[in-house]
C-alpha cells in the first residue's frame, strides 16, 4: 500500500523545494515528514524511534545547508529515514529494507546525498574530517562538512580518534550531537553522566542563553578579541559546570545545548555556524520516539518494532498455533544464568546489546556479574581479557560484524595469551534486512587463522547450550561459538548440559555417493534436503562438523575414504571457510574428490528476508537438492541407511 504524504511534503522531492518554504513552514514540515515516517513504518517494518527523533534536525539540516555540494554524515544511518524521503526518495521509502528495495542506511551508491554509507556506529566524524582536508586540498573553502553522531556512537574509541584529529586540523567541520541517552538500549559510561551534567546544569543554561551577548561587547577589545573572547567563554563554561568542558579541551568550539526540536532555531544556528571557521559542536537534545507517545515511553523496545498499529500501538506478532522454538541468542541468554549459577567464575560482557544479545536476561538476575560497556567492541574484548587473566570466564558476545572491530584486540590479547575468553558471536551468517554491514559473513575465515582458538557452531540450540558448557571448562582457551539471528529448529530445547569432546564432530546418517558436510545452523538445511532427495531415490549423507577448529580429521578421513562427491554447505565466506578447510585437508591428504562448496560468494550481499538471501547464495535446502541430483546416482533404495 502506497502512503500518501501531507500537503507540503509531497512537493518536496528534494531540498532544493525545501528550500522554496519559508521558515514558519518548517514546523508543519516536520509534521507531515514525522507521521510519514510513521504510516510507512508501521505497515513495513524498518527502525523506528531513532529516525523520529531527529525529524526536525533533519528538516533544519536540509533547511540550512547547501546539500549535496555541503557534505552531510549520517553516524550508523538508524536515524536518516528522514533524510531519504526529503532527498528523492520519497516514493521508494516503502521499499526501505525490502529486498531489491532502498537501503535501511545511507549508501552512497543509492544517492549523491548519501555521502557515506554507514551501518556500524563512530565513523562519521572520521570520515567528515576526511571530506573536510579534502576540501581544503581542491581549494574549496566554503564548503561544510557535518557529522551527526548520537551520545551512544559518542562512547566508541573511533568517535574520539576523529575529534581528537579533528582538534587540530582547523578543518571546517561541525559536529552535531545528536544527544537522547540512547542507542539502542539506554546509554551508560561516564560519557553519558558528563553530558547529563551540562544538560541539567540551570546555571549554565542561562549563560548559555546569554552568551552571544556578553562576548559582542567583548569583541571591543580590539584586533586580538577573538582569541581573548574564547578563553574567556571557556573559562566561564568551565567554571560554572565546575569541570574542564571536554569539547573545547580537543579545540572545538561548543555550542550548546539546544533544543533539538525547535527546528525554526535549529535552521538559524546551524546557519551561524556555518560561518565559523574550524571545527565546532553543536549539541542537541532530542527525545527518540518523538512523536509517538510509546516510542518515548520504551525507547528500546520501539527501536525496530516490527509491523505495528499506529493508532493502538499494538505490535503485529502471528500467534502459533504449538510451540515454537526459542531464538538462539535467548537461548544464549538463559544458559548463561544457569551456567553463571553453577560456576561463580562467570561474568558477561556486550558492547551495547544487552537486549539484542539477550545478555540483558543475565543483567537482570545478576547485575554485578554482567557488563554493557556501551559501543566499544575493542575495549570489550581487551576488557575481558583482563578478566580471564585474573581467573574469571568471560563471555563476550558480540554480534559476528561487530567482531570484525576488534580483530586485533583478539589476536593480541585474547590469543597470544591463550585466555579463557568465551566469544558468542551473535548474528553470523547472513542476518536480513540490515544488509551487508551486518551480515556475520567473515568471522569463519578470519577467526580459524588464529592460532589457539577453538571455532565452532551449534546445529541447534542443545548443541548451542553444550558448546557453552564445554567452553567454561577448566584449561579450555580462548573459544569462538557462532550462531546466527531467528530462531532454532527445537521447542524442547532445555536439555541436561553435555560436555563435547572439542574438535570432534558428529555423523548423521549414512549414505550412498555423495556426502554432505555442514557446519552450524544450515546443517538443518541439510536434513531436510536430505527427507526430499530420499524421496526421490537419493541417499547422501550427512556429517555435522561442529567445530571448524580444529577440524576433526577422523571424520574427514572417514569421508574421504568412502565418498566420490564432498558437498561442503556454511553461511560464511567461501574465500577461507570451511569449504577452503575441507580442500586444504584434501590437499595436505593426498586425496582426491568432487568438492562442491556451497555458501556466501565473494560478494557484498545486499538485504533482504534470510531465506531470500540464502536462496541467493544458493546454499538453501533447494540449492541443497538441486546440487546433489546433478552428481549422485538414484537408485531404489539406501543401502547404507544408519
Amino acid at each position: 500500500m502506497q502512503v500518501k504524504a501531507g500537503p507540503l511534503l509531497s512537493k518536496i522531492n528534494y531540498p532544493a523545494d525545501l528550500k522554496k518554504y519559508s521558515e514558519t513552514d518548517l514546523e508543519q514540515i516536520s509534521q507531515e515528514l514525522r507521521q510519514y515516517i510513521i504510516d510507512v513504518v508501521s505497515v513495513n517494518g524498518g527502525h523506528f524511534g531513532a529516525s523520529l527523533g531527529v525529524v526536525e534536525l533533519t528538516v533544519a539540516l536540509h533547511y540550512a545547508l547547501n546539500t549535496p555540494y555541503d557534505k552531510l554524515v549520517w553516524d550508523v544511518g538508524h536515524q536518516a529515514y528522514g533524510h531519504k524521503i526529503l532527498t528523492g526518495r520519497r516514493d521508494l521509502f516503502h521499499t526501505n529494507r525490502v529486498y531489491g528495495g532502498i537501503s535501511g542506511f545511507p549508501k552512497i551508491s543509492e544517492s549523491e546525498y548519501d555521502t557515506f554509507g554507514v551501518g556500524h556506529s563512530s565513523t562519521s566524524i572520521s570520515a567528515a574530517l576526511g571530506m573536510a582536508v579534502a576540501s581544503q586540498l581542491k581549494g574549496e573553502t566554503g564548503r561544510q562538512h557535518v557529522a551527526v553522531i548520537g551520545d551512544g556512537a559518542m562512547t566508541a574509541g573511533l568517535a574520539f580518534e576523529g575529534l581528537n584529529h579533528a582538534g587540530i586540523e582547523n578543518s571546517n567541520v561541525l559536529v552535531i550531537l545528536n544527544d537522547n541517552c540512547m542507542s539502542i538500549d539506554p546509554n551508560v559510561g561516564a560519557l553519558k553522566e558528563y553530558l547529563t551534567s551540562i544538560t541539567i546544569s540551570k546555571s549554565y543554561n542561562r549563560f548559555r542563553d546569554d552568551i552571544s551577548q556578553v562576548l559582542t561587547g567583548l569583541s571591543k577589545l580590539g584586533p586580538n578579541a577573538h582569541k581573548y573572547v574564547k578563553k574567556i567563554e571557556k573559562s566561564i563554561k568551565g567554571t560554572l559546570l565546575k569541570q574542564s568542558n571536554l569539547f573545547e579541551a580537543l579545540n572545538f568550539r561548543y555550542f550548546g545545548p539546544v533544543d533539538g526540536h525547535d527546528v525554526k532555531r535549529l535552521a538559524q544556528v546551524i546557519k551561524d555556524l556555518s560561518a565559523i571557521p574550524g571545527p565546532k559542536l553543536l549539541h542537541c537534545i532530542t527525545v527518540k520516539g518523538k512523536g509517538f507517545a510509546l516510542a518515548e515511553k520504551d525507547q528500546t523496545k520501539w527501536h525496530a518494532p516490527g509491523l505495528f498499529d499506529k493508532i493502538t500501538g499494538e505490535i503485529k506478532k502471528s500467534v502459533p498455533d504449538k510451540p515454537q522454538p526459542p531464538k538462539y541468542q535467548d537461548v544464549f541468554g538463559h544458559t548463561m544464568v544457569e551456567l553463571a549459577e553453577a560456576n561463580d567464575k562467570i561474568v558477561g560482557i556486550t558492547p551495547a546489546m544487552p537486549s539484542g544479545s539477550s545478555l540483558n536476561i543475565m543483567m537482570k538476575a545478576m547485575p554485578k556479574r554482567a557488563f554493557d560497556v556501551g559501543i566499544a567492541e575493542q575495549h570489550a574484548v581487551t576488557f575481558s581479557a583482563g578478566l580471564a587473566a585474573q581467573g574469571l570466564v568471560p563471555f563476550c558476545n558480540i554480534y559476528s560484524s561487530f567482531m570484525q572491530r576488534a580483530y586485533d584486540q583478539v589476536i593480541h590479547d585474547v590469543a597470544i595469551q591463550k585466555l579463557n575468553v568465551v566469544f558468542c558471536l551473535d548474528r553470523a551468517g547472513l542476518a536480513g534486512a540490515d544488509g551487508a554491514t551486518h551480515h556475520g559473513a567473515y568471522d569463519i575465515a578470519y577467526m580459524r587463522c588464529i592460532p589457539n582458538l577453538v571455532v565452532s557452531s551449534p546445529m541447534n540450540e542443545e548443541e548451542l547450550r553444550n558448546l557453552m558448557f564445554t567452553a567454561q571448562q577448566e584449561n579450555v582457551g580462548p573459544f569462538v561459538i557462532r550462531y546466527p539471528r531467528g530462531n532454532g529448529v527445537m521447542p524442547d530445547w532445555k536439555r541436561p548440559f553435555k560436555a563435547l569432546e572439542i574438535g570432534k564432530g558428529r555423523k548423521i546418517c549414512d549414505g550412498e555417493d555423495v556426502a554432505l558436510l555442514t557446519i552450524g545452523h544450515v546443517g538443518n538445511f541439510a536434513v531436510e534436503a536430505r527427507a526430499e532427495l530420499n524421496s526421490e531415490g537419493f541417499y547422501p549423507a550427512h556429517y555435522d562438523l561442529r567445530f571448524v577448529k580444529p577440524l576433526d580429521e577422523a571424520l574427514l578421513h572417514e569421508v574421504f575414504t568412502k565418498y566420490k562427491h564432498v558437498i561442503t554447505v556454511e553461511d560464511g565466506s567461501l574465500l577461507g571457510g570451511v569449504g577452503s578447510a575441507v580442500l586444504e585437508f584434501m590437499a595436505d591428504h593426498g586425496y582426491r574428490a568432487n568438492v562442491i562448496r556451497l555458501g556466501i560468494p565473494d560478494q557484498f550481499i545486499e538485504h533482504g528476508e534470510q531465506a531470500e538471501l540464502w536462496a541467493e547464495c544458493g546454499y538453501d535446502k533447494n540449492a541443497i537438492v538441486e546440487t546433489v541430483r546433478k552428481i549422485a546416482v538414484k537408485r531404489t533404495t539406501n543401502t547404507m541407511a544408519g
